[in-house]
């Protein structure tokens, strides 16, 4: 069985909502955030002391982003994923990738010198200008769905979708999502009204063992 260290509406949310868009049965570890600072025996697991931590069978993984491509391909075929012979594919995985490297990482800045930090070495300016940076970047997914498209590429919902959907996620634990365009705030509405999005959500809150 699939095994998922994952903390809550944290990166490793990406493979919990793939795994149940999938179907998938998987052992859910809930830890607290950060799990290297409150449950240290975790870094037995994952040196890097990062989540998520994905075990299948004798395959770890640690991208949040990598992670529900590696479902979609491994265990499809599944319309979640958009195949080499697809015109889409080149924007498929640009999309997965972009989602972490361009729309997730900026956030994380932000939530480091506003939230984590303490009190004296937190730093608005550093906070205001790695949001701005999100907010900027974010203008290219409203020009990509400004053509009245429902998803991102091959006209379907594909794990793209959902990857660039937690950046949207996390925007709103931060407080960004007031910025959101009309754009973006609808295809965010179609995003977290998801049957796997509602049932990962729940799942993260239940904390059971086993999960199917």
């Amino acid at each position: 069985m699939i095994e998922l260290y994952h903390c809550i509406d944290a990166r490793s949310f990406r493979a919990l909502w793939a795994l149940e868009e999938m179907g998938l049965p998987y052992r859910l570890h809930v830890l607290p955030f950060p799990p290297r600072v409150h449950q240290p025996g975790y870094l037995e697991q994952n040196p890097l002391g990062t989540i998520p931590l994905m075990i299948d069978g004798e395959v770890r993984m640690t991208e949040s982003a990598a992670i529900p491509q590696y479902l979609a391909t491994r265990y499809g075929p599944t319309p979640l994923a958009v195949g080499v012979e697809e015109p889409d594919y080149g924007l498929w995985l640009d999309w997965l990738h972009r989602s972490e490297a361009t729309l997730t990482f900026p956030q994380t800045i932000v939530l480091r010198y506003t939230r984590l930090e303490p009190e004296e070495r937190r730093l608005q300016q550093a906070a205001d200008d790695y949001a701005q940076w999100f907010l900027s970047r974010l203008r290219h997914l409203t020009r990509a769905l400004a053509d009245g498209r429902e998803w991102l590429c091959a006209g379907r919902f594909t794990m793209a979708d959902l990857c660039v959907g937690y950046a949207l996620l996390f925007a709103r634990t931060l407080n960004l999502d007031h910025k959101f365009s009309p754009e973006v705030s609808a295809y965010w509405d179609r995003l977290s009204a998801r049957t796997a999005f509602i049932a990962a959500q729940a799942a993260q809150t239940s904390n059971p063992e086993e999960l199917a």
